[in-house]
């Protein structure tokens, strides 16, 4: 019975997320780099790793890439690295030796980073439990803020819209977007980054399902 419990709740808490809480990669990179560094000399191979992962980070949270354009992506990337592969780099003939960039950090960079983005990341978390949906049997309840009034909408007519706006979002914590539609209520509730957004789908079908099953128990 617990068990049944536990995947399907009477109670499900929906929280949508900053962007900013993809930047979990980075956090462990800087701490890992941290470490590291922290026992060696510096060295620009590390450099080039924490900027690698903080290019590809900013670049998965600046765009929204869409199941086609994922692809689309894959595949240029795939033609340029052939192209460098077969022509560009056996015919790569010039002198770049009085070139030099060293990208050696040293480990107070990566602590600093590292304290930066717990901090930050902390603060999303932290505010999250204070703004959120929960959804039960019999009503909606919308809480924003430590000492705000609650809004209640009914659960009889809700419908609800999940989509998958970012596929690099969806890979890296499960994210998508939740829309909500509480029937008669004007308002519409969009929750544009929601963690874990298949197991959410899957409670809320169950949540719906057997609200419908059971509307006349109250007679």
């Amino acid at each position: 019975m617990s068990e049944k419990k536990t995947k399907h709740p009477n109670e499900i808490y929906l929280r949508s997320y900053p962007k900013i809480i993809f930047f979990w990669p980075l956090l462990i990179t800087s701490f890992v780099l941290w470490m590291i560094q922290a026992f060696v000399e510096p060295n620009s191979v590390l450099g080039y790793i924490w900027f690698i992962v903080f290019f590809v980070n900013i670049f998965v949270t600046a765009f929204d890439f869409s199941s086609t354009k994922f692809f689309v992506l894959i595949l240029a990337i795939v033609i340029i690295i052939l192209v460098l592969v077969f022509l560009v780099l056996p015919n790569f003939t010039v002198n770049l030796t009085g070139i030099q960039l060293d990208l050696g950090l040293p480990w107070a960079f990566y602590m600093i980073m590292t304290i930066i983005l717990i901090l930050i990341l902390g603060i999303v978390i932290i505010s999250t439990r204070f703004e959120y949906y929960k959804v039960e049997r019999n009503e909606i309840y919308h809480k924003t803020g430590v000492f705000s009034t609650a809004e209640r909408f009914p659960v009889k007519s809700l419908r609800f819209k999940k989509e998958i706006p970012d596929v690099f979002e969806f890979f890296m914590l499960r994210a998508g977007k939740l829309t909500i539609m509480p029937g008669k209520a004007d308002e519409v509730m969009i929750l544009s980054t929601v963690l874990n957004i298949n197991k959410k789908q899957e409670q809320l079908d169950w949540l719906l399902s057997h609200v419908s099953v059971e509307p006349d128990e109250i007679d």
